[in-house]
């Protein structure tokens, strides 16, 4: 008797305690300071509309400093990249961004005057520039391979774009600074 009565009444006890649950979180007579996603009664008749609301809470907000300040014209420059002359793009790679992804989609997916050659079975890509079959106009771990060593960081790469540069040949390329 007593197996059957625990049978019978579990159930709606695990529906009721469901129900409460859901109740918490959907109630329309929650308090306003007791409702996390709802502003309080008396911010709603405090502030107009929406955009007096988002002036208020930008002010209330502490002003924090810029930590690394750059100025419009750095933000907003446009480069010209051109492939056909010296330019080379330098590929850095940050780790648990998709870097491998993206530098994998610069060798093979990107439609250019002369796409990178990528022979089958084969991680490393040809990315050499139209007419010229020395200069590249990429430098990944995709294209050159690891010529700065293994995942190398800003610093590295800075250092070692242009020895290794020089060291395949294409001595005439530069570098953005």
């Amino acid at each position: 008797m007593d197996e059957r009565f625990n049978r019978w009444l579990l159930p709606p006890l695990l529906a009721l305690l469901f129900l409460l649950i859901i109740y918490q979180y959907v109630s329309p007579a929650c308090p306003g300071a007791a409702c996390p996603r709802r502003p309080p009664a008396s911010a709603a008749r405090r502030w107009g509309g929406p955009e007096e609301r988002e002036e208020e809470e930008a002010a209330a907000m502490p002003r924090l400093a810029a930590k690394f300040p750059f100025a419009r014209g750095e933000l907003c420059r446009r480069v010209r990249f051109d492939m056909r002359g010296r330019d080379v793009i330098v590929f850095l790679h940050i780790q648990k961004t998709g870097g491998t992804t993206f530098g994998r989609h610069l060798v093979r997916n990107i439609h250019l005057e002369q796409p990178c050659y990528c022979r089958a079975g084969q991680k490393k890509c040809a990315c050499h520039r139209p007419g010229g079959d020395k200069d590249t106009w990429l430098f990944s771990r995709f294209s050159t391979g690891w010529s700065c060593g293994l995942h190398a960081d800003w610093t590295e790469l800075t250092s070692c774009v242009p020895a290794a540069m020089e060291r395949r040949g294409c001595a005439g390329n530069r570098t953005l600074r």
